[in-house]
């Protein structure tokens, strides 16, 4: 999956008073978009207020490498993949709908070819590089879910979706389904439509919903207590920065840079319209003809979590990425760098059931009682693009119903586990 998904600061803060509920959420859009559409009494008002210090995007998750399916290295399906994948898809079409009545009110560029502002839809391909992984891979494929395939090909059909493609050992696994998404705008266009959304329910006259956007950096979590009813930590792994829960998670930092490619203007032939994405111990992300990045890096306990990438930072970078590229894709040479783009993310520990998200009530951590006011969701490693939406939609509504039954206990075991 893509490198950077992991969160900037991000809360959500939620209140009740006469009929009137208020959230806080603290960098994250698909929590907003949760609460405003799955809150449970009709009758009652709701304002959400969402404080980013970095604007929507400005953190690591706008600049994900984007690849997503709902598939491990080993093409197996991840925990909870169908449920995920298909939250995610919604997700998706509701975002693209609030950019694209955009475009239709000439409000941002026309879109060329009805390309989607979001989404490029022409699978992912995963050559096999590995001879002692092909068969438990071969194995994995054949319990894959409809709407997301996975179809086992030779090398001849592999060089007929990307020419010249490198097919070590003669098989490769095509996801036609798969997608490539542009996580910056995909944010824009999902704070669309909980803009939308919130306008939407206002207007029909039978509830009050509000959504603010406050861009200022949050240092500790009392400072958003206030008269919310809940406050939404989506810090991502700069969580572990705050005072009232440094120490106390169980997260690895990981720093990742993605390298932005463009053709050199003297090679003619370029990446297929048609072809899809790359993924190998290296992955390429095709946004067009001439235009890929390449990620990713992996530099563990690394606490940089800033976008920036140094010269120097960038050229080793490509020193890690251009091997591993070029073993599956050799016309990478062909390619230039143009830019870098870093990120932090955020790794959960390994568990069972694979590396899964820290959710959960945390007040013990914040005000020492359980009063179910403060909400943790982070530790989503680089599988933020697949785990967001479905996860978002369980804890909102485990928020409004005061609730933390409501979340699998897979993802607040955690806490049991630190308190042993």
């Amino acid at each position: 999956m893509p490198t950077t998904t992991s969160q900037m600061p991000l809360f959500v803060m939620i209140s009740e008073k006469i009929l009137e509920s208020k959230a806080r959420i603290i960098n994250h859009d698909v929590v907003g978009f949760c609460i405003l559409g799955n809150h449970g009494s009709r009758e009652s008002h709701l304002s959400v207020d969402i404080y980013d210090e970095v604007g929507i995007g400005g953190g690591a998750s706008g600049v994900a490498g984007g690849l997503l399916h709902p598939y491990s290295p080993k093409v197996k399906l991840l925990w909870r993949g169908a449920e995920c994948w298909n939250e995610t898809l919604n997700l998706l079409h509701i975002a693209e709908g609030a950019l694209l009545k955009l475009v239709e009110k000439r409000k941002c560029e026309t879109l060329e070819n009805n390309e989607s502002p979001i989404v490029r839809r022409r699978g992912i391909l995963r050559p096999v590089v590995n001879l002692k992984n092909m068969n438990i891979m071969t194995e994995n494929a054949q319990n894959c879910i409809a709407n997301c395939r996975i179809e086992p090909i030779h090398e001849e059909a592999a060089q007929n979706l990307v020419p010249n493609l490198s097919v070590p050992l003669n098989l490769a696994f095509f996801m036609p389904e798969a997608l490539n998404i542009n996580a910056q705008s995909y944010l824009e266009g999902l704070y669309l439509a909980c803009q939308n959304l919130a306008n939407d329910m206002s207007t029909s006259g039978h509830v009050h919903r509000e959504l603010h956007f406050h861009q200022k950096s949050v240092q500790s979590l009392l400072d958003l207590a206030g008269d919310y009813d809940a406050v939404i930590i989506c810090f991502g792994a700069r969580a572990v920065f705050l005072p009232e829960l440094s120490g106390k998670l169980p997260l690895r930092t990981c720093r990742g840079i993605i390298t932005h490619l463009q053709l050199g203007d003297d090679i003619r032939e370029e990446y297929p319209k048609h072809s899809p994405s790359i993924l190998s111990d290296a992955w390429l992300a095709v946004h067009g003809a001439r235009h890929m990045d390449l990620g990713s890096t992996w530099d563990w306990k690394s606490m940089n979590y800033s976008r920036n990438v140094t010269t120097d930072e960038a050229s080793k970078a490509m020193e890690v990425l251009l091997p591993k590229a070029s073993s599956v894709y050799p016309a990478i040479k062909n390619w230039t760098v143009t830019g870098a783009v870093g990120g932090l993310r955020a790794m959960p520990p390994l568990t069972a059931d694979g590396s899964l998200p820290l959710l959960g009530c945390i007040d013990d951590y914040v005000v020492g009682s359980e009063t179910c006011k403060y909400w943790l969701f982070t530790g989503l490693g680089a599988r933020g693009l697949l785990f967001h939406g479905w996860l978002g939609k369980l804890l909102a509504q485990a928020v409004l119903s005061h609730d933390e039954n409501l979340i699998p206990f897979e993802l607040t075991s955690w806490k049991h586990k630190l308190h042993q």
